[in-house]
């Protein structure tokens, strides 16, 4: 256990540090010419970045680290002298379970709680000082709404922009059963976000009565609220990431009821969540299988094939997600297709090594 949690510790900090200074390298040009600074990216980005990386990488660390320091004990011939001395290849894998649970109910309380809230100062932070110019352009331009706020309530936008906060072609409608009962209407909207109002200009409001007749009002500037703010009518990708689980499975609620066409989107991190801290104990088990015994490449050899399967493991969960998000695989599976393949692999190959 002290080897496993030790070469892990290092290999993962290794790789946020080769990481971060990768990364910082690339974007010193940008955080200077965008107004901010490099001791400013340290403390308002790269901690939330780093979390937001080690986290990602967590299976494939583990994984990495558990072939390294289980190659040395074989290598040593560690492990033949435990096999031969009479403890069994079930007792050899406890402590490995034991570090592996431990691990992946850490990364199961990260993904679900804290890594949304540093994700809001990380996007908080990458949104003013990184985006790219064709993105950023992409983001704020102006873009129309449709949607339906509950049961009864819809809410229209000819355009609005995020940068300016505003919008034109307002409309708001009420309905009961299928009759119109309320509908609001306005030239333009400012969103203001200290006071979560919407500042609506030039409205025109219209009541209809049980009787069926109507009654209309006109003014040049009103305030309402609203159950929904413009970034909930209009989200990215990127919000569910901002999200803890309770509040993305209510956001994702929202989502399917107003028809959103990102859902796969948020259902993918959602799911994420849960089966990368399970994917620790899968890869564990594997690393284990595979570096327990002997071989000609020694340590090498193992590494270059953890290495290599996890390129694969990676390649395999993003590629699946890719296929989620265009509708030809259900979020869940997609999320888990590749534990799936590799529980069923490494069930076969700890087996056959535990029965030898």
């Amino acid at each position: 256990m002290k080897n496993f949690i030790g070469t892990f510790v290092f290999m993962t900090t290794l790789l946020a540090l080769i990481v971060l200074v990768i990364d910082l390298s690339q974007k010193v040009g940008k955080i200077q010419d965008n107004g901010s600074t490099i001791g400013a990216a340290l403390i308002d980005y790269y901690p939330f970045f780093v979390l937001w990386i080690v986290n990602t990488f967590l299976p494939i660390g583990v994984f990495i680290a558990a072939i390294y320091f289980t190659s040395r004990l074989t290598n040593n011939t560690e492990v033949v002298a435990m096999t031969s001395g009479g403890m069994s290849f079930f007792r050899l894998t406890r402590p490995y379970l034991i570090v592996a649970f431990g691990i992946g109910a850490l990364s199961f309380a990260v993904n679900h709680f804290l890594l949304p809230k540093a994700n809001v100062y990380k996007n908080d932070y990458y949104y003013t000082y990184l985006q790219p110019t064709s993105k950023e352009q992409d983001y704020y331009k102006g873009r129309p709404i449709s949607a339906q706020i509950s049961p009864d309530e819809y809410i229209f936008l000819h355009n609005y922009n995020r940068r300016t906060l505003n919008g034109s072609g307002f409309i708001y409608q009420k309905f009961d059963g299928n009759e119109l009962v309320y509908s609001l209407r306005a030239n333009d909207l400012i969103w203001n976000q200290k006071d979560s109002i919407y500042a609506l200009n030039h409205f025109y409001e219209r009541h209809v009565r049980a009787d069926g007749t109507d009654s209309l009002t006109s003014g040049n500037r009103t305030e309402r609220k609203f159950s929904v703010t413009p970034d909930e009518l209009l989200p990215e990708g990127y919000v569910a990431e901002t999200m803890n689980s309770i509040e993305l499975r209510k956001f994702i609620e929202r989502e399917k009821f107003k028809g959103s066409a990102s859902i796969s989107v948020y259902l993918n991190e959602l799911y994420q969540r849960s089966s990368l801290p399970f994917s620790s104990i899968i890869l564990t088990l594997l690393a284990l299988s595979l570096s327990s015994q002997k071989r000609r490449g020694g340590i090498g050899l193992n590494l270059a094939i953890g290495i290599t399967m996890a390129f694969i493991y990676i390649f395999g969960n993003e590629a699946s997600k890719v296929l989620s998000n265009v509708g030809n695989l259900t979020p869940l599976l997609a999320v888990w297709l590749s534990n799936i393949v590799f529980g069923f692999i490494t069930i076969i190959l700890y087996f056959r090594r535990a029965f030898q």
